[in-house]
Parts: structure tokens; C-alpha cells; sequence
């Protein structure tokens, strides 16, 4: 080994020596940096494609036009997410909980403390960040610690109660940002005097209600540009007698999320403002994991769901390519709901394990079928018409006192109670962004760092 040492030493003092001195020649920072494949994704090249409907639009039609656009690449999930996968951010959020009521207690062993965290800033106390490296002691013997860790359950029971479990979150308004009456003057590093922006703010009152509201600021720093949501993340169970009365779905309320049966089939009864707050929290879990920090896990675009359902075929009707829904041996291709009355024609009565039918070309399962999935893109009948050609998205910021018509969310994709014409690539319909339904769930995408050519 030895022998080798002066020949690296040797070959390092080269390479350094190489770079010309006075030259321009970058900072070397991660020159070499290439991207991992995040975990249960598939990567969707850049491309361009057929936007809308394929069947020919009826006369004057404006919602139905289709347009070229282009794409870039993307990240991801190959199956929509399961009810496993959302119980580690429930769980996550109950153990927060849990380690913020033991920390508020005086068990400091819970909780990491340094002098960062000891001042406040225009009398916000700056939260304290836990300590996940410390299990919590659900099976403590210690009544002062199993007290506290009671004020999380149904009185009288030893259940975790669902209402408590909330997760609180920040984004910034880009749309507020982006405002030229809220541009930032470079030169004396100030935002105009009468720039204003229009918030959400969150908290929670001494009864234990979330309290909401849209306010507007008066924007003085960046900081201004955030709003903060409090949100209740437990999925809707009631959903599925609520939705289809005059049937006996008793079974699946009680034990479709609960019960480890059902782990592998797609989460339901989430709305969009939960599936936002997911690809929060997820990216939040990834980036305390990383050195490297990376981008935003989020819900797709429209054009970026259709683009990925496509799977690559030019004109493709469904995700399999084929222009019917039943292969070359008369079997269905997806879940959904093939005749009146006959749920189960396709091997599914309600929702089926994730993956139960073949990928598309890119390798995504579900991309039609199975329960239709929340988009980030909010719905306008006409957006074909005036979007951009490029990456096209008709997002809306709804805060939260806005009309429900502005708060109407994409969906794609169809469900196991849709027929047909809903599993086609370019239909699209909406629900409103707070509405769960037991037939929608979502999957997350991350936008790709590297060569735009890959």
C-alpha cells in the first residue's frame, strides 16, 4: 500500500496543477453530481406530445381542444401511494406529537436544545426540534409519562385519537412573489412602500380548534411571502358510507385504512389540501436524511399526468396503447367499472392492490383505473386555450377564503367506479380541493436535476 501513496499524492498535485491560475474555472462544487434514482420511482424522459382529448371535440368545443406542448423530465411514483406509505406520515406526525407534549413536560431528552433555539423573534418562540433518535415510550410504566402521552387518546380509551393528529406546514406564494407591484428594487435592497401580499395564517385556540384566515400584509421581507396551514391528515374513513348510501360499505370504513390487509391498496379518502401537505412532509423527511437536498416532492402537473400516461405512444387512447379496453384474450386491462352493475367483471369489486395490471411503456401501473389522482393544476374548462406550451400548468393558490370555484382541482385517470371513457389519457374532470372521495387518491413526482437531454 505504501508503495502507491506517493503515486496518488503525485496525481492529485497534477490534477490541481491542471486548472490555469486567474482563470475562470467554477468552484468545483459537486462538478460531477449525478442524480440517484429516488426510491419506488420511475423516471419519465422530457418530451413532447398530443395535450386533451383524442376523440374528435364537437362543434365550437373549447374544453375539448388539444394542443402540442412539451414537457421536462420528472420523477415518479410508480404506483399511486398505498395506505401503508400514508401511515408513515400519520405515524410520523403522531410521534411528533407525542415527543412535543414529552419536551413541553421537561423531558428534555426528547427535544435537542442549543442556544439557536433560545430567542425569540417578534415574540415567536422558535420551536424546538426533536429528537427521532429517542423512541417514544408507548408502553412506559411511568404514570407521569403514560399521563401525558394520554392527552393524545379518546377519553376513556387507550386509542390514539384522530382528530389531534394535525400537521402544520409553510409554502411560500410565489404567485405573491411574482406580483410586479411586489418586485424588489435591487438597488436599495427594499420592496416598494405600498406593496402588500395575501396570506394564509394558521393556529390553533385555547379550545383546541384550528382557527384560520386570509390576511393581507404589508410586505417588508421575504418572509412575508409564507403562509402557514394547520391540517388534520387522518383520512376520512365515513366516505365510504357517505358517498354510496342505500349499500352496506360498513366493512371497508371500518377496516380499509386500519387493517394490514388492505396495506398494499391505494390510499382514499385524502383530500388535495392532504395530499399537499404529504409531498411536504415527504420532502422534509428526505431532506433530513441527504446532505444533498432535493427538489420538491410534489403532486404532478396536468400535462405532466397525461404526458406519463401516454407512456411514450404518440396518440395513445389508454395507458396500454390499444384503442379498447379488453386485450387480445377478452380480459380487462384495468379496474373500473365495465357494465352497469358489474364491478367485478375485471377481478375488482372496489379498489385492488396496487399493481394488479401491467405497466405502461415508462412503467407506471394505475394509470388508469383502480382510483382516479389528484393533480396540482386547478381546473378551468378553457385552459387549453391560453396556457403555456411549455411545462403547462394552470395552478391557482386558492387561499382559503376564496369561492369553492376556485378551489376545483384536476383529477385523472378514472376509478374501479367509473366506466370507460374516464380511464382515457386525455379526459379530465374535478373535484373540489377540500372534498374526500372513497375513489381518489394521488402519487407524488420530483422534478429531475441533470442533463435536459437525458
Amino acid at each position: 500500500m505504501k508503495k502507491f501513496l506517493p503515486i496518488v499524492l503525485v496525481a492529485v498535485l497534477f490534477a490541481a496543477c491542471n486548472k490555469p491560475a486567474g482563470e475562470l474555472v467554477g468552484i468545483g462544487s459537486h462538478a460531477n453530481f449525478s442524480e440517484a434514482n429516488p426510491y419506488g420511482m420511475v423516471y419519465v424522459k422530457q418530451g413532447a406530445f398530443m395535450m386533451g382529448a383524442d376523440a374528435q371535440p364537437t362543434i365550437f368545443s373549447v374544453s375539448d381542444r388539444s394542443i402540442t406542448v412539451s414537457v421536462d423530465a420528472f420523477w415518479m411514483d410508480e404506483t399511486e401511494i398505498t395506505n401503508d406509505e400514508y401511515k408513515q406520515f400519520v405515524y410520523w406526525v403522531r410521534d411528533s406529537i407525542a415527543r412535543t407534549l414529552l419536551v413541553e413536560a421537561g423531558y428534555d431528552e426528547y427535544g435537542i436544545f442549543t442556544d439557536d433555539y433560545y430567542y425569540e423573534e417578534e415574540g415567536e418562540e422558535m420551536q424546538i426540534p426533536l429528537n427521532w433518535k429517542r423512541p417514544v415510550p408507548w408502553n412506559s410504566k411511568d404514570y407521569d409519562i403514560m399521563d401525558i402521552l394520554s392527552q393524545m387518546n379518546y377519553e376513556g380509551e387507550n386509542i390514539i385519537n384522530p382528530a389531534l393528529l394535525r400537521y402544520r406546514y409553510e409554502w411560500i406564494n410565489y404567485d405573491q412573489a411574482a406580483m410586479l407591484a411586489n418586485r424588489l428594487d435591487i438597488t436599495t435592497g427594499k420592496y416598494p412602500p405600498n406593496a402588500r401580499v395575501r396570506v394564509d395564517s394558521c393556529w390553533i385556540d385555547e379550545n383546541g380548534t384550528i382557527c384560520d384566515t386570509t390576511i393581507v400584509r404589508k410586505l417588508t421581507r421575504r418572509r412575508d411571502f409564507i403562509s402557514n396551514r394547520i391540517i388534520g391528515i387522518y383520512p376520512d374513513t365515513m366516505m365510504w358510507v357517505r358517498d354510496f348510501q342505500y349499500a352496506y360499505n360498513e366493512p371497508m370504513l371500518k377496516m380499509y385504512f386500519a387493517h394490514p390487509g388492505y396495506a398494499q391498496y391505494p390510499v382514499v379518502g385524502v383530500t388535495w389540501d392532504q395530499a399537499y401537505a404529504f409531498c411536504h412532509w415527504r420532502t422534509h423527511f428526505y431532506n433530513n436524511a441527504h446532505k444533498v437536498t432535493a427538489q420538491d416532492y410534489r403532486l404532478p402537473t396536468e400535462a405532466e399526468w397525461e404526458y406519463a400516461a401516454r407512456g411514450g405512444r404518440k396518440m395513445a387512447l389508454y395507458p396500454w396503447g390499444g384503442n379498447y379496453v379488453r386485450d387480445n384474450e377478452g380480459c380487462f386491462m384495468a379496474n373500473f367499472k365495465p357494465l352497469r352493475g358489474r364491478y367485478t367483471d375485471d377481478t375488482g369489486a372496489t379498489t385492488m392492490k396496487v399493481g394488479s395490471f401491467s405497466p405502461n411503456d415508462f412503467g407506471l401501473f394505475d394509470m388508469a383505473g383502480n382510483v382516479s389522482e389528484w393533480t396540482s393544476s386547478a381546473y378551468d374548462a378553457s385552459s387549453n386555450s391560453w396556457i403555456n406550451d411549455m411545462n403547462p400548468s394552470s395552478q391557482f393558490d386558492a387561499k382559503k377564503r376564496d369561492p369553492s370555484i376556485l378551489k376545483r382541482k384536476v383529477i385523472k385517470g378514472g376509478s374501479w367506479k367509473d366506466v370507460a371513457y374516464y380511464l382515457q389519457c386525455g379526459t379530465r374532470t374535478y373535484e373540489y380541493q377540500y372534498e374526500s372521495r372513497p375513489y381518489i387518491g394521488f402519487r407524488c413526482v420530483r422534478s429531475y436535476i441533470g442533463e435536459r437531454t437525458k
